[in-house]
């Protein structure tokens, strides 16, 4: 059918409002990678950055000679991988007997995990849990204590109460274990909302630091996140220990100038990873919303 004069319109208000949105969510970004990518100098008398401003790698030069950089990027891969791997798994073990029908107690366990996204212990009691472990100072101290995520664990348990219970029917009748159905049967045809759960607790391990200043003590030890927040809050060439201070000294770079490479460096994981997920989010959020 031939559209209105009034429907054209409306999709051209709407696909220039798409698109000022995408560019008010995308420039300040690219605002920051420009200012990387250009000359310190240059950059320093402010502006829209539009485009870099002279071209110089100095700065990522000088960032990238810090020990301390590379401490921080091993330990927040390591609590990436290892941490999801462990969610992934806790999360699927619990989600499966609370999604069988049959299981006794099922209601009120789920009841329990809810009340656990309402109401918390606090960080200091959960302060004083880490210590007792012996966890202060640990990598560990900041995968065991997010094990488990309340919100996952319901979209994952509504998921598998949606696929058809001749699955598990099927496994049983051929002598199939519990742990047998899970990891054979049930977690193969989950792949969207367990590349959805995955997404979740990644971007919540890359994004997290407030954990890792409660817990870690040394800087060998610390995360990305953290070492861009003191980046951030502190001077900038003071911090990037270990360097040739030759360059800040002459004044080839400066301290916004490493600033915005430090921002730059830590997103590039997630800039990677999250096109190849994206496309799972939405799905695995409207699991969610939909049976209980």
């Amino acid at each position: 059918m031939r559209e209105s004069f009034g429907e054209r319109l409306w999709y051209f208000i709407l696909n220039a409002g798409m698109l000022l949105l995408s560019i008010v969510t995308l420039y300040p970004f690219w605002h920051v990678l420009m200012y990387s990518l250009s000359d310190p100098k240059l950059a320093m008398g402010g502006g829209l950055f539009l485009w870099m401003k002279g071209f110089s790698l100095t700065s990522y030069e000088l960032l990238l000679k810090s020990k301390g950089i590379y401490y921080a990027y091993g330990n927040s891969i390591f609590r990436l991988v290892i941490g999801t791997a462990i969610n992934i798994v806790l999360t699927a073990m619990l989600a499966y007997p609370l999604s069988i029908r049959r299981f006794v107690g099922r209601n009120f366990i789920t009841l329990m995990i809810f009340f656990t996204m309402l109401f918390s212990g606090g960080m200091i009691p959960t302060y004083l849990i880490v210590k007792e472990l012996g966890l202060i100072d640990s990598i560990w101290s900041l995968i065991i204590p997010t094990a488990l995520s309340a919100w996952n664990l319901i979209i994952l348990k509504n998921y598998f109460q949606s696929l058809p219970a001749e699955l598990e029917e099927s496994a049983n009748i051929d002598g199939a274990a519990p742990m047998r159905i899970l990891f054979s049967i049930i977690l193969p045809v989950s792949g969207p909302v367990i590349a959805a759960i995955a997404l979740f607790y990644g971007v919540a391990h890359w994004n997290s630091y407030f954990d890792a200043i409660l817990y870690i003590n040394s800087d060998a030890k610390q995360v990305l996140q953290v070492f861009l927040r003191t980046m951030l809050q502190s001077s900038s060439l003071q911090q990037v220990q270990g360097t040739d201070n030759f360059a800040a000294s002459i004044g080839l770079v400066t301290e916004e100038s490493v600033k915005m490479a430090t921002v730059v460096v830590s997103v590039i994981p997630m800039l990677i990873v999250y096109p190849f997920l994206q496309k799972y989010y939405v799905k695995g959020v409207m699991v969610g919303s939909i049976k209980g």
